[in-house]
C-alpha cells in the first residue's frame, strides 16, 4: 500500500512514504524507516526481513523518499532532513489514529539514518537555525515517538580517514590524500565567501570518493569535519574520538528534548565495514549509553536490545548475513512488541 504528504509551504509533491501493511490485520502502529546516504525507498535490503518479521504483528513500515534522497544527499542536510521526517510523522500518526485510534510510532535510522533519528530527539524543537544557503527551510515542529532504533550509526569521517589509509579501487593511499586534500581546500575557500551560494565541489574529485555524487561545500564539511573532535560539525555525531563534554549535547539532550517516549536502541554492526579496526564498539556503546542516561540518572538506553551484531556488514546485504539478518529482525520485532504491550 502506498501512502503519500506533502509539507506545507507549496513545495513540489516529492516527498513520499509507501507503507508495507496488510488488508487482513489490524496494523495501528507504526515504524517509519530512514535510509543512509544514497538509500531511497526499500533500497535497505534487510527492509524485507522487517516487513516479514512485523506482518503478523499490528506494525506496519512505512519506507521514507526525503529530498535528499539517493543521489541528492550531497546537497541536503540534517535540518531539512529532521523538518521532513516531522511531516511524515505527523502524516502517519493523524492517519492512522483516524482509522485506529491510538497509534505508536517509532523512528528507525540505517546509516546516516542514524544521523537524522539522533538529530530528531537532541537538536532544539523547532530547529532554530537559519541557514541562508537553506531560505525555505520551515522549522517545523517535531511531533514526540514512542520509540527509536539506530542502526549502523557510523563515522563519515573516520570511514573516510580509514579510506586514505587504505586506498580505494585502483588509487592509492596517496592518490586518494591527494584527491582529499584539494576537496577539502576548495570547500575551506567555499566557506570563506557568501555563505547563500551553496557552492559544488568538481564531480571530477568528488566521484573519486564518492562516485556519481553532487556534493556542496558545506556538506562535505559537514561530514570531514576537520575541527574535530574538538568542533565537530553538524553531521559528526558518532566519531569515536568525541569527547563526552560533546555526547552530553548530543546523546544528553535527548531527555532534555522529551521527544523519545520509550528507550533508546542502538544497533552497531559487528563487521560494519565502514568502521575501521581501531574503533573499539562496546567501548563507543557503552560511552554513548553513559551520555544518554547521564550516568545512571536516567533510563533512556535500551540495554535489552541495544548492543553489537555479530559479523553484521553494514547493510547486512553481503550472502553470509542470514544469521545477523534475523538478530536484528528478532530484536526489532521484540522492541517492538514491548512498546506495544507498555
Amino acid at each position: 500500500m502506498g501512502s503519500k504528504f506533502w509539507p506545507k509551504g507549496g513545495l513540489p509533491e516529492t516527498l513520499v512514504a509507501f507503507e508495507y501493511t496488510s488488508s487482513t490485520i489490524r496494523k495501528p502502529h507504526s515504524l517509519l524507516f530512514i535510509g543512509g546516504l544514497g538509500d531511497g525507498l526499500a533500497t535497505t535490503s534487510y527492509m524485507a526481513d522487517l516487513v516479514n518479521a512485523l506482518q503478523p504483528t499490528q506494525w506496519s513500515i512505512f519506507s521514507l523518499n526525503l529530498s535528499s534522497s539517493y543521489g541528492q544527499w550531497g546537497l541536503g542536510h540534517l535540518d531539512r532532513d529532521t523538518d521532513e521526517i516531522a511531516e511524515c510523522v505527523r502524516y502517519i500518526l493523524d492517519y492512522k489514529t483516524s482509522k485506529f485510534g491510538t497509534s505508536k510510532i517509532v523512528l528507525m535510522g540505517h546509516s546516516t539514518g542514524s544521523q537524522s533519528v539522533l538529530h530528531y530527539l537532541h537538536r532544539p524543537n523547532p530547529h532554530i537555525s537559519t541557514p541562508v544557503f537553506d531560505p525555505y527551510l520551515q522549522h517545523v515542529t517535531r511531533p514526540a515517538v514512542d520509540g527509536a532504533i539506530m542502526q549502523a550509526p557510523v563515522s563519515d569521517r573516520e570511514a573516510i580517514l580509514a579510506l586514505l589509509k587504505e586506498g580505494f579501487g585502483d588509487k592509492s593511499a596517496s592518490d586518494m590524500q591527494e584527491v582529499y586534500d584539494q576537496m577539502e581546500a576548495m570547500a575551506k575557500d567555499a566557506a570563506r565567501h557568501d555563505q547563500s551560494i551553496d557552492t559544488l565541489l568538481p564531480l571530477a574529485l568528488t566521484s573519486q570518493i564518492y562516485p556519481g555524487v553532487p556534493i556542496s561545500c558545506r556538506r562535505l564539511m559537514s561530514l570531514i569535519s576537520p575541527e574535530s573532535p574538538q568542533a565537530p560539525q553538524g553531521d559528526d555525531l558518532f566519531s569515536s574520538d568525541i569527547g563526552d563534554e560533546q555526547l552530553s549535547k548530543t546523546f544528553g539532550m535527548i531527555e532534555t528534548q522529551a521527544l523519545l517516549r520509550g528507550p533508546l536502541v542502538v544497533l552497531i554492526s559487528g563487521a560494519d565495514q565502514s568502521v575501521p579496526n581501531w574503533v573499539d564498539k562496546e567501548n563507543l556503546l557503552r560511552r554513548w549509553k553513559n551520555a544518554a542516561d547521564h550516568g545512571g540518572k536516567y533510563r533512556i538506553w535500551d540495554d535489552e536490545y541495544s548492543g553489537v551484531i555479530p559479523g553484521a556488514s553494514h547493510a547486512l546485504s553481503n550472502d553470509d548475513q542470514a544469521e545477523p539478518r534475523k538478530d536484528l529482525a528478532t530484536r526489532v520485532l521484540g522492541y517492538v512488541h514491548r512498546l506495544e504491550q507498555n
